[in-house]
């Protein structure tokens, strides 16, 4: 059967939805996740989950750089995207169904997605599946960092702080602010990014003395979150675990990267269990200052 790489649009947002939902389904399985305990085989799962993240994955495709789907007998059978924000690449997605891989459609997919002429940095973050694993590592883009999912019921918090928490909406002042922090702590700006998540989540700006230091998301996902100074994280989680109680909420979570020391000790001190489920941080030199960030949940882009 004939398979053809396209351009992707934004009608087919659902159907590469579909596509990755059943492609972490296989890997949940392959990782040894036991079927009982696997969620994307639920179809009641899946039917909520993309309530929620209808509005995530119109985004991905109204701002994708580089957008490729795969189709076959007239189905979609895998898709690719990426970003290129202030010379920086970014894949966002790459997923091919479970039938479909290891016969090519994922190379051609990554060869025409993964790709801009002269990025500054080149970025990925990615699950653990080896045979992707292998074309990222071919393509120059290596592991820098581990990812892992945190969570809890929600309990209340108190820490002291001098931070004042600023609610802001998405005005051109508020994600100029957040982009000059991003900016100081990347060395580059993801307007389109701080644009969608000031419309789609609770968006903060952190201020000390009248300055912005910071800013976090909270609502629809915890995250990003990042800080000039990772010394405040513990004041801004328990804001947000805080927020997540007052709300009744059962569960609390966030994308921590491992090597956020002031988050992870505050986090295993509050009693947080860490999920099996591992992304990779990867790119194709060290950058940033990762230590001073939470991602965004869930961790399509950074």
């Amino acid at each position: 059967m004939t398979t053809i790489i396209r351009p992707g649009t934004p009608d087919d947002t659902r159907a590469v939805f579909d596509v990755f939902t059943r492609s972490i389904g296989d890997l949940s399985t392959r990782l040894g996740m036991p079927a009982e305990d696997n969620v994307w085989t639920d179809p009641g799962f899946v039917a909520g989950m993309w309530e929620r993240r209808a509005p995530l994955f119109d985004h991905l495709a109204r701002t994708a750089w580089q957008f490729w789907v795969a189709e076959s007998g007239g189905g979609v059978i895998g898709y690719a995207r990426s970003t290129f924000h202030d010379g920086v690449l970014e894949l966002t997605e790459f997923f091919v169904l479970p039938g479909s891989q290891s016969g090519g459609v994922g190379s051609d997919l990554f060869d025409h997605t993964f790709t801009a002429e002269n990025p500054r940095r080149k970025l990925i973050l990615a699950t653990t599946d080896v045979r992707a694993q292998a074309r990222y590592l071919k393509a120059g883009v290596y592991p820098r960092f581990s990812i892992q999912y945190f969570y809890r019921k929600p309990e209340r918090v108190v820490v002291e702080t001098d931070l004042a928490f600023e609610r802001v909406m998405p005005t051109p002042e508020a994600i100029a602010a957040a982009g000059e922090i991003d900016q100081a702590l990347f060395g580059f700006r993801r307007d389109a990014d701080q644009r969608f998540l000031l419309a789609d989540r609770e968006g903060y700006l952190l201020r000390r003395g009248g300055q912005v230091v910071g800013y976090f998301y909270t609502g629809n996902g915890t995250g990003p979150i990042a800080l000039l100074d990772a010394a405040d994280f513990p004041a801004v989680l328990a804001h947000a675990e805080n927020d997540a109680a007052a709300k009744g909420d059962d569960h609390f979570g966030l994308e921590l990267p491992t090597l956020n020391r002031e988050a992870v000790r505050w986090l295993l001190g509050r009693g947080f269990r860490i999920e099996e489920f591992v992304v990779l941080g990867m790119s194709d030199a060290p950058f940033g200052k990762f230590e001073n960030y939470v991602c965004t949940s869930p961790p399509f882009f950074m």
